[in-house]
Formats: C-alpha cells, sequence, structure tokens
C-alpha cells in the first residue's frame, strides 16, 4: 500500500546552510515528490562528516547556498519514483554520497566503484534528472549536496545512491557506514590487503585513519603504527587497534627513516588519510622495498604535486588510491552492516556524540575543536 505522502509535497524540517561558516539554521522546507528513478526517503539518523565541514566553510571551491548539507545517515523509505523497482516504502537503507548505476563501464567491472552516472560530483546543487531541486522556501529553490542532503527530515536521492540493509540493524550506529567508517577501513581490507601478522603505518588518526587502524586489525596485523602530529590522539587510537605511535614533531629526521629505523626498512603497508601531500609522500618512501604497498586516502588540494625518486618504484614498493574505500555502494555496504550485526566491526568506539536536531550546530563546534570522531544527530527525536 502506498504511503499516505506518496506523490505530495512533504512540509518537513531542514538545518539550512545560508552562507559560508554561518550557524545552520532550522526551517521548514518543502520536499516534492521522487521523480524517474529517484527515491524519497525519511532520515532518522544522520553524522558529521569533514567534508560536510569543508563545503560549509567553502574554503577552496565555489560557493553554493542556500544549501541542505549531510551525506552520512540511515533512514526509511517513504515513496519511490517511476521505474525504481528494488526499493519500496519502509525499506531500511543508507544514502551514499557516490553510487551504483548498475550498467556503466565501472559497475560491471570488478576493480572499480567510481560509477560514471553517480559518481561524486560536489558542485552539482541539483538533481540529475532534470537539473531541478526537490527542496524549496516558499518557492525559492535550496540546493542539495552530493546527491544527498541528509540534514533534512525527509530528502530525495537518486535510487542508485541508496543501500537497502538489514531492518534489525540500529540506525543511530550503522548510518556512519555511510562515508568516513567505509571510506577508511576499505582502503586497508580493499586495498592495501595486509597478510595476518605484517606491519601497517596509518598517516593520521582522525575518523578515517582510524578507521584504516580498524581494518588493519581486523586483517590481523601484528603491528599497527599511527603516525600524527596531534599525541592527544594516541590513546584513543588504541581502541582502534593501533600498537604504536609516533609523532613527528618528536624528530629532526624525515618521518619516513624514522619508521625504517623502527621496522627494519619499512612497514609492509602504508595508508596515507590526511589528504596532505608531504604526508603522502612520507607514507609511500615509509613502505618497504620488494614488497610495500602504500594507499593514498586523504584527498589533497587541487594543485599539490607528488615528488618522489622513480628509484621508489623500480625498487618494487607499490603506490595505490582509493575512492570510498573499492566499495560499491549497494552491493557491499548491506555486507559491513551484517559485520557489525555479528559483532565482528565494531561501530560504537568511532561514536564520541550525539546531538538532538535542533543542536545541530553542537556537533560542527565539537569537530571544528577536534573533540569528535563523529557526532551523530538524531533527526527523528525518539
Amino acid at each position: 500500500m502506498a504511503s499516505s505522502t506518496a506523490g505530495q509535497v512533504i512540509k518537513c524540517k531542514a538545518a539550512v546552510a545560508w552562507g559560508a561558516g554561518e550557524p545552520l539554521k532550522i526551517e521548514e522546507v518543502e520536499v516534492a515528490p521522487p521523480q524517474t528513478m529517484e527515491v524519497r526517503i525519511k532520515v532518522h539518523y544522520t553524522a558529521l562528516c569533514h567534508t560536510d565541514l569543508y563545503f560549509w566553510e567553502a574554503k577552496g571551491q565555489t560557493p553554493l547556498f542556500p544549501r541542505i548539507l549531510g551525506h552520512e545517515a540511515a533512514g526509511i523509505v517513504e515513496s519511490v519514483g517511476e521505474g525504481v523497482t528494488d526499493l519500496k516504502e519502509g525499506d531500511t537503507v543508507l544514502p551514499v554520497f557516490t553510487g551504483e548505476c548498475g550498467e556503466c563501464r565501472h559497475c560491471k567491472s570488478e576493480e572499480s566503484n567510481m560509477c560514471d552516472l553517480l559518481r561524486i560530483n560536489t558542485d552539482r546543487g541539483v538533481m540529475i534528472n532534470d537539473g531541478k531541486s526537490r527542496f524549496s522556501i516558499n518557492g525559492k529553490p535550496i540546493y542539495h549536496f552530493v546527491g544527498t542532503s541528509t540534514f533534512s527530515e525527509y530528502t530525495v536521492t537518486h535510487v542508485g545512491s541508496l543501500a537497502k540493509i538489514n531492518p534489525e540493524a540500529p540506525l543511530d550506529k550503522v548510518c556512519i557506514l555511510s562515508c568516513g567508517v567505509s571510506t577508511g577501513m576499505g582502503a586497508t581490507l580493499n586495498v592495501a590487503k595486509p597478510k595476518k601478522g605484517s606491519s601497517v603505518a596509518i598517516f593520521g588518526l582522525g575518523g578515517v585513519g582510524l578507521a584504516a587502524a580498524e581494518g588493519a586489525r581486523i586483517a590481523g596485523a601484528s603491528r599497527i603504527i599511527g603516525i600524527d602530529l596531534n599525541s592527544d590522539r594516541f590513546e584513543k587510537a588504541k581502541l582502534f587497534g593501533v600498537t604504536e605511535f609516533i609523532n613527528p614533531l618528536d624528530y629532526k629526521k624525515p618521518i619516513q627513516e624514522v619508521i625504517a629505523e623502527k621496522t627494519g626498512g619499512g612497514v609492509d603497508y602504508s595508508i596515507e588519510c590526511t589528504g596532505n601531500a608531504k604526508a603522502m609522500i612520507q607514507a609511500f618512501e615509509s613502505s618497504h622495498d620488494g614488497w610495500g604497498v602504500a594507499v593514498l586516502v586523504g584527498v589533497p588540494h587541487s594543485d599539490a604535486v607528488f615528488a618522489t625518486s622513480p628509484v621508489n618504484f623500480l625498487n618494487e614498493r607499490t603506490l595505490k588510491g582509493t575512492f570510498f574505500g573499492n566499495y560499491k555502494p549497494r552491493s557491499d555496504l548491506p555486507g559491513l552492516v551484517e559485520l557489525y550485526l555479528e559483532k565482528k566491526l565494531e561501530l560504537e568506539k568511532f561514536i564520541t556524540h550525539e546531538v538532538s536536531f535542533a543542536d545541530i550546530n553542537k556537533a560542527f563546534d565539537y569537530m571544528i575543536k577536534g573533540e569528535s570522531l563523529r557526532c551523530v544527530i538524531n533527526v527523528i527525536g525518539d
């Protein structure tokens, strides 16, 4: 039976960013019905990711306001548009900033998750179907964000950007699988693929870096070395399997030399999670010759340059990159939820704060002050 609101405009609350760095304002917005290949969902929980903060601050990119941010979330399908056959009202879903159309070369490849149709586009503030927004206030369009816009009680996404998951999963926990945790963990498990008993270096111990460490722990790495400029992060990192810590500020020599001395020539695997070009080079040069693998996860500035001697490659080191941990959203995220339900994956330790929807700006404050890994925002209010 169709939802009582299917096909109708829904009025609800949303946290609207009206300008760069301005506190979000809870507004009544109108959310249009989903169009062809679109789904409207009721958001239950959403979390703040650093990407939301970055585009809210509008530093280094073209500002686009007013906008509804948010992309880590979990919710329930309210209604579906024409052509949607694999989701229905009442299904439990995770919206994702990228997607899986299932038809393009990337989706059909076992090697790639970079969907041609639904790959992340941070500049687009409208739906790809008709180039229009589904949000408005008094007839004025409010822009979307990375196809998700989860800082709203209801949102509309392309069906290819929704992963259907086990309805038994607690949405206030699994919502964080929509971005950072999957990105870091997948970089380790899907791209680096560390062997049991191996050594792994994690550059940057923020949320993504700790997720990469969690992946190394799950894989059975015997040494997990955390590298960060903030020594206050080291104690927390122990919960994610990190066995030893290095603060580059404590040494006068290049950190890759320090790691080489401590590990007998370098680590087996190195995961870079900061987006700093210097750290990327250090991570690569910290890997052992002959078999070392380095994976770049962090997103650098567009003008950044990666410079290292070609000899480092000739000495049989491997450099890889990753996007969303090489997970295909619709195909792979349901499996990660099952890992959590089987208690093989721990999510609670990533969640340091929870706030009400009305207090969403507190989540930004926690992140700016460096006090939170993930702050979950209770949108449904139960």
